[in-house]
């Protein structure tokens, strides 16, 4: 126990270190800003699906394809669709390690002052008005990530600052009580993203039914080299919500997210996939792999969560019950530390 409250006393010291060195509201402005290009690139591909499916009924329609054809077509466009959204997608994510890293340049924008009087107007219009019952969020969380072996994390075979993870998705929050705003239930969905880089020059090897560490015959680029594990998943969190309740001609206005609060609860998931990527050179050629495989990973996970914090911003905790690999000797399990951002 002493050593894990080390490791989460480490983190949270390094994790106060990368944000002096960079203003929180830049690091915000571009997490939310490749966020919308996810979902752009998500609703562009579905869209363009849905106007080429239509294109092929029609044609059925007309008689110039048959039943059998279209079905064929629809789903080679359909495969291709899907396609398009991972490639897409994965420049994004890209992005985001980048942005993680450190690696990303902050930009301040010549219109700040502008959407601030925009957003102070809107403000005041909407002062006197109340949420919903429920809201919605866009979550998105980024911190250190490290497997517990034999309930420790000292002595890990991963690096500790360069092994992170993030995750993102959408969220609802309901109130709980008609006329207290304490209690809240958020639930949602959203993809996590597990990343490990293994050190002495090490990386995973499948050998049929474990899969262990072994050393590569070649040096490796620590930074590039690291094993990912990407999951969909399902949050539960029982929110507790210290925003103040106001009150106007006798009628209670209650807002969330606007104090301090907490939240405790879980999620259950399943691995899309699992990859590992290796960066190295050969007679001054830079060479890079990816294998993408089941490596023995469990198929899905759930674990429990909590996050404390004020107003958007909150240091976020999860921890999976179920080891991260099948049949290994030695149970592993994945813990991340963070910060997390719920955004209204």
């Amino acid at each position: 126990m002493q050593r894990i409250i080390l490791y989460i006393s480490i983190a949270i010291m390094s994790i106060s270190t990368k944000l002096i060195a960079q203003e929180t509201k830049s690091f915000e402005q571009q997490a939310k800003e490749i966020a919308k290009n996810i979902r752009t690139i998500a609703q562009e591909e579905k869209k363009a699906l849905k106007e080429e499916v239509e294109a092929i009924d029609k044609a059925v329609q007309d008689g110039t394809m048959t039943k059998e054809q279209a079905e064929k077509t629809k789903a080679k466009i359909a495969e291709e669709r899907a396609k398009n959204i991972e490639t897409k997608i994965a420049t994004e994510e890209e992005k985001l390690r980048e942005l993680i890293n450190g690696n990303l340049t902050l930009e301040t924008k010549n219109d700040t002052v502008t959407t601030q009087n925009v957003f102070s107007i809107k403000k005041a219009k909407l002062v006197n008005k109340g949420e919903k019952r429920t809201t919605s969020q866009f979550v998105f969380a980024t911190g250190f990530n490290n497997l517990v072996t034999n309930g420790a994390i000292a002595n890990s075979d991963f690096g500790y600052l360069r092994s992170t993870f993030y995750e993102w998705g959408v969220t609802w929050n309901t109130r709980l009580s008609n006329n207290s705003n304490l209690l809240h239930l958020k639930y949602g969905l959203g993809f996590q993203y597990n990343i490990l880089h293994a050190t002495d020059n090490r990386i995973f090897e499948d050998t049929g039914d474990q899969t262990v560490l072994t050393t590569y015959p070649i040096d490796l680029k620590d930074n590039k080299t690291y094993f990912k594990n990407v999951y969909f998943v399902l949050p539960v969190h029982l929110e507790f919500d210290f925003s103040k309740t106001n009150e106007k001609d006798g009628k209670k206005i209650f807002k969330s997210h606007k104090a301090a609060r907490f939240g405790i609860g879980g999620f259950v998931g399943v691995n899309t996939n699992s990859k590992q990527f290796l960066r190295y050179e050969i007679d001054g050629k830079k060479i890079k792999e990816r294998t993408k495989a089941d490596f023995n990973v469990n198929d899905f996970t759930y674990g429990l969560s909590a996050y404390v914090g004020y107003k958007q911003t909150s240091l976020y905790l999860k921890y999976d019950l179920n080891p991260m690999f099948k049949n290994n000797a030695i149970d592993q399990n994945n813990v991340s530390l963070g910060i997390r951002f719920d955004w209204n």
